[in-house]
């Protein structure tokens, strides 16, 4: 399944509409009074933060900090201290502005159906931050529910997670809804300018394409076994470590950089052949996932992507994305390409933080009632990270059509503390870990 041309038209106008300058440097973010066009009128935003943790944290702190009349008004997560935490660290980012973080006790909600209150409770944008195996089924509510979206990253965990997200983003389309996501490089000047250029030939044709994140790893797992309620608990307080949750590594982090190569392709792989394992990070306590993982992604016109991600110390590591032309190479992620010629060229315009960037320009279109929708690239980006993890772990080519074909969950049937999550330890406190060549993945 491969974009269309009509898509991949759409996507090339807007990126040549939205120059470096424009997007990069915030200038859609200058509001003007005259074009407010939002709710009849009255200009105040009212957000609402589902996942209180880091991230989301810091995403509510930019939508915050946007040109506008933007109030947070209500929180939800799973856990109570993590939403006082961050309750408390927004409070102190902004006490010289206390109007603008005013959560009332009534609007703070607390569980697994918290996101159901919070959507009912008279907000009018919702940021998703919760970890990702959550996102399409709180994406899914909040188009049913008639709100703007800021979701972050990846959008989900699984092939059916991915169906119902771009289900809901079509829905979201019919309803005006603006919806951004967490792919920040699409609003980061060096990358818009860099990729514009590849796309006008600067390197001529592009004939194959790397990306890493080969780093240390993220953090240590929180909750220790004996300290957790219940299983439900225990995955959820160390939910990098489970694949309902995180979608191993390769979807959770490395999809920033898959996600460039598709961008400068104006296109998703077709087909993906993988290894990897689990190599170092062997412990009971780092769950299910995968420590290093080696793709290769086949484009439909023969295109080649080679993909590395891992969480191993001591080594060299590298958060880059690459481009080979018949004409020469180019360093996306520096921003700098040189031609068979011997032309050297690199961005040297102004810089802004993306993650600022991507909140300034979602709520200017909220506020012109411009149509804005990433919700598509967001899921096929996330489905192509998918497509890479389905690879390796079996240890066999898989195809986008076959992928997509899968009806696999990796979500529990039930959301409760009490609940089952699809994979259990054995009596040792071991998690099954898929075996290449063994292990069926559709």
């Amino acid at each position: 399944m491969t974009q269309s041309n009509n898509q991949s038209s759409s996507r090339r106008d807007f990126l040549k509409v939205t120059t470096a300058t424009a997007v990069g440097t915030g200038i859609l973010s200058s509001l003007g009074s005259s074009a407010h066009v939002y709710a009849g009128g009255d200009d105040k935003i009212k957000v609402g933060l589902v996942g209180c943790g880091g991230r989301g944290t810091g995403a509510a702190s930019q939508a915050l900090s946007t040109k506008g009349n933007i109030k947070l008004e209500a929180m939800a997560d799973a856990y109570r201290d993590r939403m006082d935490k961050s309750l408390s660290n927004l409070q102190k980012q902004f006490s010289g502005e206390p109007e603008k973080v005013d959560v009332a006790e009534e609007k703070k909600f607390v569980g697994f159906d918290a996101y159901q209150k919070l959507l009912d409770s008279g907000i009018d944008v919702v940021i998703l931050a919760t970890p990702p195996g959550f996102r399409p089924i709180h994406f899914g509510a909040a188009v049913e529910k008639g709100k703007h979206i800021f979701m972050e990253k990846p959008v989900a965990t699984d092939v059916t997670g991915v169906k119902k997200v771009l289900e809901a983003a079509e829905k979201a389309k019919k309803k005006n809804l603006a919806v951004g996501v967490g792919l920040q490089r699409h609003h980061q000047a060096p990358y818009i300018e860099t990729i514009n250029r590849l796309k006008d030939g600067a390197i001529g044709d592009i004939t194959s394409l790397r990306c890493y994140w080969n780093s240390g790893g993220v953090w240590e797992p929180r909750l220790a076994r004996e300290d957790a309620k219940s299983e439900m608990d225990y995955q959820m307080r160390n939910w990098y470590y489970y694949n309902w949750l995180c979608g191993d590594h390769i979807n959770e982090q490395h999809i920033h950089n898959i996600d460039v190569c598709n961008w400068v392709k104006d296109a998703f792989p077709v087909k993906a052949y993988g290894m990897g394992g689990r190599q170092v990070r062997t412990d009971k306590k780092y769950g299910e996932i995968y420590d290093h993982f080696a793709v290769e992604f086949v484009y439909e016109d023969g295109t080649r992507m080679y993909s590395q991600c891992r969480h191993i110390r001591n080594c060299w590591n590298s958060v880059t994305e690459h481009a080979q032309g018949t004409k020469g190479f180019c360093d996306i992620s520096g921003a700098k390409y040189e031609t068979t010629g011997g032309y050297k060229w690199k961005y040297r315009g102004p810089k802004k933080n993306p993650y600022q960037v991507e909140h300034d320009d979602l709520f200017e279109a909220i506020y012109k009632g411009t149509p804005y929708n990433e919700a598509e690239y967001g899921a096929k980006s996330t489905m192509t990270s998918i497509l890479g993890r389905l690879a390796t772990y079996s240890g066999k080519p898989v195809t986008w059509d076959e992928a997509m074909a899968s009806e696999v969950s990796l979500m529990p049937k039930e959301f409760s503390w009490e609940a089952k999550p699809v994979t259990v330890p054995d009596e040792n406190g071991f998690y099954p870990i898929p075996m290449p060549g063994i292990t069926k993945v559709l």
